[in-house]
């Protein structure tokens, strides 16, 4: 930065660009868009969970005030229209394709969950939508719903074809290897484990504005979306087949969403489709109880887990065996999450030689199981934590010296893993060390006995954790079964007067982008921050990118416009040579200020900048006029975050509510551009987590209802919820991008369920309670504290 100016580069807290204009309620969502003459469409969701549509009446209906058109799913058929995709298809363990059955827009003959579109009512108002809606006679012939994770492969075919309600049957690893480690065993261990389903619930719900110009020929979509571009890719390309020239996809202000945005629903197809078929704009917003049967939810996974250990207890061998519930239809990244984002992390931060896992994706009568904040990371963190604790409580030691005795040594790195990821770089000791010491866990027998003394029970919980993000080469990805490239683009643009314009692929949606990158402007360009201005969310106006989720918006979103920095001071540089008479070589780039090398002779950057407009400045045989460049980044190799987070609990047993008291952890995200923006993003993934681990739960009963389905029956953590939260952070810098930096978006919500859970656990073993599934609720917690004084009765 040039001398006397504030520090808004690398490194900085610079407070948030972005809050004052939602502060003061400037913000733009897409509910806040609308056209002239639009109509509202209404959606009439199925009431039951697996049924024949015998008939669909809508006669009453279309006579219905204010009423515009009904579209159903003949509509859909007639049309040829196409359904959401799959973005990434693993291959079965035999080398075979996966099952992925159509997933049309509008239910047609058959509905698999409740909540499976019916039909789409379009009217004046919404209000008018919605009574129409109520005289639609649909007549089902209803089947038996098939909700129960264990039994469904044995159940009835959901889909035609599709053998034991099986999507996939997925391996990774080498499972002779991890077999001869258990037959050489000393001890073995085994750990059943359930992670629960959750729903996303971002602050803002899924919304959409589509408009058919009839004149031009041309769509637009206003969309709740992470991922625009991609939004336009599925829905022009494999939906409705609309030339990419011809649609263009917005996505303004989003409020939040935690991977339940990234996808294409079949509400934003219907909206865009009917904008034409009609000749009128389309609306719709979700409100909560739609959000909660159609937006995909996350997590749903049961596994077996097997530990070898040596007679020094070491680790030797480990395999998992997954079912994983991915709903009644597949989503975007159903299939990856629990296999190349799972199945890769298994080995943690630990030296495990062989390891060995099978994951069999299962259809079931629910709404569709997606990313969730993390995206399979949690879960394959979730297994090993709870793993790891229960394993050095059988072979006796304490759980961090058992984790200690098992970390990748630090001169292990680069570190190839037993499941195809090899970490570049990483440290995990002084993490583990310095979390310890944050939360005095060497006087931690000491609390627990004080709360003893006051009829409460203290545990405290450990969780070491890894996650790959940064979301990773292309070329890897493809040959895994990815269907899309994962680069990123970035275009910086300088105007004459040297304000800049980054353009973007990525997409903020809470997560402090046009300040982040603003802050990676200043510091190699030297400019102040308000000169800066992120532009991202329209397709019409960024580069193809990929959009924002697993942690890749700095690390790959960011190295791209470092790249494109790089090529304006480059090209800068010839400008200012020429201007100064000095050769290329000779001219150094340094807060701001191009000059000659070893001379006080220099020109500023807003100078150049200028100058690269007017010809006869800058060697124009050499150079294009203007100041913008694009760049795209293909990563090298995912980026790997890691950290120790350790909570303490105070359990009251004779209401069963359990209290988190205290909560510390160390991270590893390697650089970090703004210290506040990170630590902001590590509370929200701690809340999540908090939230799995201790309240949410998407429930069904044996009728494919969803139980939770409001805000009555599905409860959130609030902040009264926490303690102070204290974070620190240690640094190894990735060695594989530009900025050094690894991502830290969803490491909380990895690294938090398993701490919490081990904590409970631990409070509660003094009482005889071994294990405890999420989320701990106080009803759980009573019970398991009853059934163990029981036990230990007889």
């Amino acid at each position: 930065m040039p001398e006397g100016t504030v520090n808004q580069g690398i490194g900085a807290s610079v407070r948030r660009k972005e809050d004052k204009r939602f502060l003061i309620g400037k913000g733009n969502y897409t509910d806040d868009i609308n056209r002239a003459g639009q109509l509202h469409v209404y959606f009439l969701r199925s009431p039951v969970a697996f049924a024949d549509i015998v008939s669909i009446d809508k006669q009453k209906a279309e006579k219905a005030s204010g009423v515009a058109a009904i579209l159903t799913g003949e509509d859909v058929a007639a049309d040829g229209l196409g359904g959401p995709i799959c973005g990434w298809a693993p291959t079965n363990k035999d080398g075979s394709a996966p099952s992925e059955p159509p997933h049309p827009i509008l239910a047609n003959g058959r509905v698999r969950y409740v909540g499976d579109h019916v039909a789409a009512v379009f009217a004046e108002t919404l209000e008018q939508a919605m009574s129409a809606a109520e005289l639609i006679d649909v007549t089902y012939s209803e089947m038996p719903a098939i909700t129960d994770l264990k039994s469904a492969m044995n159940s009835p075919q959901i889909h035609d074809g599709m053998e034991n309600n099986t999507y996939f049957d997925w391996e990774l690893g080498d499972e002779a290897a991890t077999e001869d480690a258990f037959a050489k065993a000393a001890t073995i261990v085994n750990v059943d484990i359930r992670n629960n389903r959750v729903i996303p619930n971002a602050m803002e719900p899924r919304a959409a504005v589509a408009d058919f110009d009839t004149g031009d020929g041309r769509y637009t979509l206003f969309t709740t979306s992470q991922n625009p571009q991609l939004t336009r890719l599925v829905i022009g390309a494999f939906m409705l087949n609309i030339p990419k020239s011809k649609f263009r996809v917005v996505a303004p202000d989003v409020g939040g969403g935690f991977g339940s945005k990234i996808y294409v629903y079949p509400e934003e197809a219907v909206c865009v489709w009917a904008s034409k078929k009609l000749g009128r704009a389309v609306k719709w917003t979700a409100d909560r109880t739609q959000a909660f049967l159609g937006d995909a939810h996350g997590r749903d996974h049961i596994s077996e887990v097997k530990l070898a250990l040596d007679k020094n207890n070491r680790i030797t061998g480990l395999r998992v065996d997954t079912l994983a519930n991915l709903g009644a239809y597949l989503s975007a990244f159903a299939m990856v999450t629990p296999t190349y984002l799972h199945g890769t992390l298994l080995s943690g931060v630990y030296d495990i030689p062989a390891i060995y896992t099978n994951v069999k994706g299962i259809c079931t009568n629910t709404v569709n199981v997606d990313a969730y904040r993390g995206a399979g990371r949690p879960e394959a963190t979730y297994l090993l934590e709870r793993t790891m604790d229960v394993a050095a409580k059988q072979v006796g030691m304490d759980p961090a010296e058992f984790r200690r005795l098992n970390f990748i040594p630090k001169d292990a790195f680069p570190y190839q893993t037993a499941v195809a990821l090899q970490y570049d770089v990483g440290d995990y000791e002084p993490l583990l060390d310095r979390a310890m010491a944050m939360i005095d866990y060497k006087n931690f027998e000491d609390r627990r006995a004080a709360s003893a003394k006051n009829g409460k029970c203290r545990g405290i919980g450990i969780s070491t954790y890894i996650e790959a993000c940064g979301i990773a080469p292309s070329a890897v990805v493809g040959a895994l079964g990815g269907r899309v490239g994962l680069y990123e683009s970035a275009v910086v643009r300088v105007d004459p007067t040297g304000t800049i314009s980054v353009l973007t692929g990525t997409h903020s949606h809470g997560q402090g982008h046009d300040t982040t990158f603003a802050q990676l402007v200043c510091d190699k360009l030297g400019v102040d921050i308000e000169a800066v201005e992120i532009v991202h969310g329209d397709s019409d106006r960024t580069a193809f990118g990929m959009g924002t989720y697993g942690s890749r918006s700095l690390a790959v979103g960011g190295t791209a416009i470092s790249k494109a920095l790089d090529k304006v001071i480059a090209k800068g540089k010839i400008i200012a040579a020429h201007m100064l008479e000095a050769a290329d070589a000779d001219i150094e780039f340094k807060d701001g200020k191009f000059t000659v090398t070893g001379t006080d002779r220099g020109k500023s950057f807003g100078e150049i900048a200028l100058s690269a407009y007017v010809p006869h400045n800058f060697p124009h045989d050499r150079l294009e006029p203007g100041l913008e460049e694009t760049s795209f980044y293909d990563p090298l190799n995912f980026t790997y975050p890691s950290g120790t987070h350790i909570a303490e609990v105070e359990i009251d047993p004779a209401t069963g509510v359990v209290e988190l008291v205290d909560w510390v952890c160390c991270d590893d995200f390697g650089n970090l551009i703004n210290p506040m923006v990170v630590e902001g993003q590590v509370h929200g993934g701690i809340a999540q987590g908090v939230g799995q681990a201790l309240y949410e739960e998407a429930a069904y009963n044996d009728n494919g209802q969803l139980l939770s389905a409001s805000y009555m029956d599905y409860c959130m953590p609030r902040a009264d919820h926490f303690p102070t939260m204290k974070v620190e952070n240690l640094v190894t810098a990735c060695t594989h991008n530009d900025l050094g930096v690894k991502g830290c978006g969803e490491a909380g919500a990895i690294a938090s369920p398993p701490a919490v859970i081990n904590a409970v656990v631990d409070a509660l073993s003094p009482l005889g309670v071994t294990d405890i599934t999420m989320p701990a609720t106080p009803q759980k917690v009573w019970q398991a504290i009853q059934a163990a004084q029981t036990k230990a009765a007889e």
